[in-house]
């Protein structure tokens, strides 16, 4: 019998790519989301001729009819996400999450699959990180501090620590898996985060060109290599629980370099514009993957640059079909 996958979050950005992976492994799979981001397009539509899509919003329990009876693994990467909706919005992000989470786990105590995978994020360490609390690169351990608890942008990272621990209260009857990603980029991932705004910003010829805080650095992990660790990780015969970062530590940059890069391979020039940084952006991102490493012997990820040029191409040809179907630039 094959192996039947869950999705929370199926419709969105790594939700799609981890779906097409499996996919073409032969696994069954049924997505689940609200699409309150996820995108109805070419790729969903692809998607929806080999996997079951159900509509549904977590942040409501879910009736015993909806899903499947059997799954085998459930990958949970349903989330509100994104600086702007925490600052907009933080009581929603911190509500909709925790919700999401919780009707999820509740479900899953009722159908026991084999296998949980929750979706973390690197913001999980950003708190011990300014704190000193942590050094560089950043491991699984660093404690969960949050430095302004009440700032809004604190309401994603505190969802995600109270998902974490509700799964892991869960471990005695579920084999619990917890990925932390650290800025995951690749094509569909929507406009709101630095890597699609810098290529957006390239493709409208924008000159001075805007870069907000250029010191900070990250280390940016392509979608696939994030696909990858992910099914890995979710696969790991290992039965107790295992909490693991998932990102790519070997192309760390800055964010001014990164902007130069990026318009080195476009082929543009215009003149930098160095602005403030976003509120309570942290300096530095770069994850210690000793355990991912375990994990995935011998993996090279997809370089930075090659990154950069299939993002240009995928966003160019969205903006292609977006101006033949008469949809505005960056709408979806």
């Amino acid at each position: 019998m094959a192996e039947h996958a869950l999705i929370t979050g199926g419709a969105g950005f790594i939700g799609a790519h981890l779906a097409r992976r499996l996919l073409d492994e032969g696994v069954e799979v049924t997505l689940i989301d609200d699409f309150s981001r996820g995108q109805r397009d070419a790729t969903l539509a692809d998607l929806e001729s080999h996997a079951r899509l159900v509509c549904h919003d977590l942040t409501r329990p879910i009736p015993a009819e909806t899903l499947p009876a059997r799954v085998d693994t459930v990958y949970h990467l349903a989330a509100v996400v994104g600086v702007q909706r925490t600052q907009d919005a933080p009581g929603r992000v911190l509500r909709t999450n925790v919700l999401a989470a919780t009707h999820l786990f509740d479900w899953c105590d009722l159908t026991r699959p084999d296998t949980v995978f929750l979706s973390s994020t690197s913001e999980f360490a950003d708190g011990a990180a300014h704190l000193g609390a942590a050094t560089f690169p950043t491991s699984e351990e660093v404690p969960f501090v949050l430095t302004e608890p009440h700032a809004p942008r604190a309401s994603y990272a505190l969802s995600k620590a109270v998902a974490e621990n509700m799964l892991l209260y869960r471990a005695d009857r579920l084999r619990v898996r917890i990925g932390r990603y650290f800025n995951v980029y690749g094509p569909r991932m929507g406009h709101s985060h630095v890597i699609p705004q810098f290529v957006g910003r390239v493709l409208d010829g924008e000159d001075p060109f805007r870069v907000y805080g250029g010191e900070p650095s990250r280390a940016f992990c392509h979608v696939d290599d994030a696909v990858a660790a992910t099914v890995a990780l979710t696969r790991l015969p290992d039965p107790g629980p295992v909490i693991a970062n998932i990102g790519d530590d070997t192309q760390e940059i800055r964010i001014a370099d990164l902007a130069r890069l990026l318009l080195e391979i476009s082929g543009v020039s215009p003149r930098l514009e160095f602005l403030g940084a976003p509120a309570n952006s942290p300096g530095r991102r770069l994850p210690d993957l000793s355990r991912l490493r375990r994990l995935l012997p011998g993996h090279t990820p997809v370089p930075l640059e090659s990154g950069l040029r299939q993002m240009l191409a995928w966003y160019e040809e969205e903006r292609r079909s977006q101006s033949a179907e008469g949809v505005p630039h960056g709408s979806q």
